[in-house]
């Protein structure tokens, strides 16, 4: 019979202090809405326009989930955290190439610096009060 650390420090398990994985995906999957978003709102901020903004950088978070099996952690920042956050981009950036939308190289540096505070930013936040509660009382 397994204790309960030893089924806490198993692959893919949670703990009541750890995040279900289910719901990092759906704060990443709201932060690259909210990207998308912010970059519509000098054009018309409708539903449509959204997704249309934002189905390469939903797809490059995805097939970052699966292929850096980020379920397994999902708030590490290192290396998982980055590698979804470049996978997210890359593959973004990418698709918007071969859908024929355009990549300028402005929009490549924002898109970087916005992602990564969105992806990396959450992440490192929770670790940091996971530090500090860890800690207790001073």
């Amino acid at each position: 019979m397994h204790s309960s650390a030893t089924l806490a420090a198993l692959p893919g398990r949670s703990t009541a202090r750890s995040v279900p994985w289910i719901a990092a995906l759906a704060v990443d999957v709201l932060l690259v809405l909210l990207f998308a978003g912010l970059g519509r709102s000098t054009h018309s901020l409708d539903a449509t326009g959204l997704l249309v903004t934002a189905w390469p950088f939903l797809t490059g978070l995805l097939l970052g989930w699966v292929v850096w099996r980020v379920h397994r952690d999902p708030v590490a920042v290192w290396p998982r955290g980055v590698a979804l956050w470049l996978t997210t981009v890359a593959a973004g950036m990418g698709l918007r190439l071969l859908s024929g939308e355009g990549a300028a190289p402005s929009f490549v540096l924002v898109t970087l610096a916005v992602l990564a505070a969105f992806l990396l930013g959450p992440r490192a936040l929770v670790l940091l009060l996971r530090a500090v509660r860890s800690r207790g009382p001073a």
